[in-house]
């Protein structure tokens, strides 16, 4: 007890020596992991971006440059590596064996380490310097609402939180079945991949990258990092952030590149698992590519049902503006289509959502660039959209004015198109409906009392199920559409949205077996780790045992 009381003694006392150091390097230093300057960053002082492989912070022969988001300027330089410069990462994943870097039966003050870390980490993103370091530097190279991109690094501060001390050793929790005959116990453990991979795209430069980077370095695993390089700053300054805290330089790698090289490299190294966030088609190539070790967690067509009860009309519409347009509607579990009861024609329920959406503006981000289609893609989808009997353009529907976007980007004012649900239906219609749009686009429909099960239809043929809303506190309505459905992440009730942070629930899509979660130990467990089953037997042998006949 005495020895525990000391411990625990030093280990406050190292803490508070390392709040103290941390506070007065923040005095003296200003941030003492940050290499940039979120508000600096400009043409005339461009950021660099560098590699991290088998510990060391590395350069590369070619340099990569992103333009501002918002004017075209030049302002980060990516050490990008091409495909001959892979081997320093083949040989650092082949470096990890199978068991990982810890187990319940191999290093395992490792889980106490993590813990530790993460303590650390999450302190340091509660501290309001810190926290607006990231949030800015969120906004310059994907750029939305300061309070939208605050509330990233809020999450992600809490997920530290939530993982903090013994809880990582508690994701690798095991059981134990009691044997046939005295001395044989069957025990179930949590156990790592070893060398695995991570993927991940633009919209959540720092909250999807660094939650999967977590969960896969709690199991013992030794990750390699790639994160779309229009963003990838974020998490190089992140990863600066966490040896800060402690985590050895060699438990993770950071590589830029663009998509054929990394491709190459994963095919080389062969990592035993691969997590992949992102566009579908990228992760059906890749699925096919590493023979299934992969698990997916791809961008959604989600949808919203407004049930026929009608009751808060301005929250709802609130909502479904939010839900369709913030962050641009870059967000993976962005409303895509609204399935609208007639009870909420008789409604200023469309009107209201017209108006929230004309609020929003670039002077403060709450609209903004789209990264990932251009402007003329957006107009001529929406176009193709308009041909189809009996579809009107609701709101929006034009080029944002008076900005510097670069016409790589898209800048289009939040968009609805009415589409009837009969021409939905029609299969020359439903696959040109149903085009996921990354941007601040969604399509809105109108079912009858009668016409639920037409609803169910169109939802029952989508490919992707990500996140879904059913708003209504009917009960009965409730039960039968989420009897019906698939999605992962379903919000059901009066103040259902389809966009929520997977700070306090699970994460994921679902009808997949490759189907990835985020945010939760469920989550965790499922991509990080795989069940080991160890049965000891160790006897004794029953007395006066003898040899029996063959069998």
């Amino acid at each position: 007890m005495m020895y525990g009381f000391l411990v625990c003694r030093a280990s406050q006392k190292a803490t508070r020596n390392w709040l103290s150091s941390f506070n007065l390097s923040r005095s003296v230093h200003s941030l003492p992991f940050a290499t940039v300057d979120a508000e600096g960053i400009s043409g005339s002082q461009p950021a660099k971006v560098h590699n991290l492989v088998q510990g060391k912070w590395i350069g590369s022969s070619t340099w990569n440059t992103i333009v501002d988001p918002l004017n075209g300027e030049p302002f980060i330089k990516i050490a990008e590596v091409d495909e001959t410069g892979t081997q320093p990462f083949v040989e650092s994943l082949s470096k990890c064996p199978k068991h990982g870097l810890h187990n319940p039966f191999k290093s395992p003050e490792r889980y106490l380490l993590y813990g530790d870390i993460t303590a650390k980490a999450a302190r340091m993103l509660s501290v309001p310097k810190v926290s607006d370091f990231f949030t800015r530097l969120i906004q310059r190279v994907a750029p939305k609402s300061y309070q939208q991109a605050l509330g990233e690094v809020q999450v992600t501060q809490k997920f530290l939180e939530n993982f903090s001390g013994d809880q990582v050793r508690f994701l690798a929790r095991s059981f134990a079945v009691p044997g046939n005959h005295l001395g044989q116990q069957s025990h179930g453990f949590r156990w790592p991949y070893g060398p695995v991979a991570i993927i991940t795209p633009f919209n959540f430069p720092l909250e999807i990258p660094l939650l999967q980077l977590m969960g896969a370095l709690y199991m013992g695993n030794k990750p390699i990092l790639k994160v779309d390089s229009k963003v990838c700053i974020v998490m190089e300054q992140m990863i600066r952030l966490l040896h800060h805290c402690g985590m050895p330089l060699s438990d993770v790698d950071f590589i830029n590149s663009d998509g054929k090289t990394m491709n190459k490299l994963l095919l080389e190294a062969n990592p035993q698992m691969t997590l992949f966030t992102g566009s579908s088609k990228v992760a059906e190539k890749l699925a096919v590519d590493l023979k299934g070790q992969i698990k997916l967690e791809d961008a959604g067509f989600d949808w919203k049902i407004l049930g026929p009860d009608v009751n808060e009309v301005d929250y709802i519409a609130w909502v479904c503006d939010q839900d369709a347009y913030a962050c641009s509607g870059q967000k993976c579990s962005a409303q895509s289509i609204l399935f609208m009861h007639e009870n909420w024609s008789a409604t200023s329920l469309i009107s209201k959502m017209k108006d929230l959406a004309e609020r929003r503006k670039l002077e403060d981000l709450t609209i903004g660039p789209v990264l990932t289609l251009t402007t003329e893609a957006m107009l001529d989808h929406m176009n193709k959209l308009l041909q189809i009997p009996g579809s009107k353009l609701l709101f929006g529907g034009k080029p944002l004015e008076n900005h510097s976007i670069p016409s790589i980007y898209g800048a289009l004012k939040p968009t609805a198109i009415y589409v009837p649900l009969e021409e939905i239906l029609r299969a020359k219609n439903y696959e040109l409906v149903t085009r996921e749009i990354f941007g601040p686009f969604q399509v809105i429909t109108e079912y009858k009392k009668d016409q639920l099960p037409m609803v169910l239809d169109a939802l029952e043929r989508m490919h992707a199920h990500l996140t879904a809303a059913v708003v209504s506190n009917d009960v009965l309505f409730l039960q039968e559409v989420i009897g019906q459905t698939v999605n992962g992440t379903t919000y059901a009730g009066l103040r259902a949205r389809t966009t929520g942070a997977p700070q306090n629930h699970w994460f994921g899509p679902a009808g997949d077996p490759r189907g990835a979660g985020i945010g939760t130990p469920e989550a965790i467990k499922l991509v990080w780790s795989c069940h080991r089953e160890v049965i000891y037997d160790f006897g004794p042998l029953p007395k006066l045992w003898e040899i029996p006949p063959s069998t």
